[in-house]
């Protein structure tokens, strides 16, 4: 059975919701059972996580991620380093997320060219946005960095004033 954990973390996009699955090899050099990353909500987003009865409260699970999501908001930090759960999404979701990932930062890519990344491309391209939209890990997998072909800001599941902020914090388009 996974124990599902989770915690807030005050952000400039507001307060973020953390949830992971407890990992069974043991505690970490803190004294803190492994935990993988499954989901990163902010709050109002379409298809955001919501805490469920028999989810545990533990802020001490996310003190790495919230670490790096701090250095990475202040501009210290262009890449994150955390465990990811695995098994969420379907395997075409999948490879678009990994797509996502290849982005760099600062850099954009339209849904075309991740759409032609995947082998996507023509009809495709509405099936990746799809898929991005319900990438459930946002600012770590960056699906902010994805925008219309014309170079417009285009859905964002937790909206597009805080793709915009985003995309600023990166010095990219917005």
């Amino acid at each position: 059975m996974t124990t599902t954990v989770y915690a807030r973390v005050e952000s400039p996009l507001g307060e973020l919701l953390l949830v992971g699955e407890v990992v069974a090899d043991g505690p970490d050099a803190a004294g803190v059972a492994g935990v993988r990353l499954r989901s990163l909500s902010v709050p109002g987003q379409k298809g955001g996580a919501v805490v469920q009865d028999g989810w545990r409260h533990a802020p001490e699970a996310f003190t790495e991620v919230a670490r790096q999501l701090e250095a990475y908001f202040a501009g210290r930090s262009t890449r994150f380093d955390v465990a990811l759960a695995e098994g969420a999404g379907t395997e075409f979701q999948r490879r678009v997320w990994v797509a996502l990932e290849s982005i760099p930062y600062g850099s954009t890519a339209s849904y075309g060219e991740v759409a032609a990344r995947v082998g996507a491309s023509g009809a495709g391209v509405r099936a990746v946005g799809t898929a991005i939209g319900r990438n459930p890990l946002l600012v770590v997998r960056p699906c902010h960095r994805v925008i219309g072909a014309d170079g417009a800001l285009r859905g964002y599941a937790g909206g597009l004033e805080r793709k915009k902020l985003l995309l600023g914090i990166e010095g990219g388009a917005g």
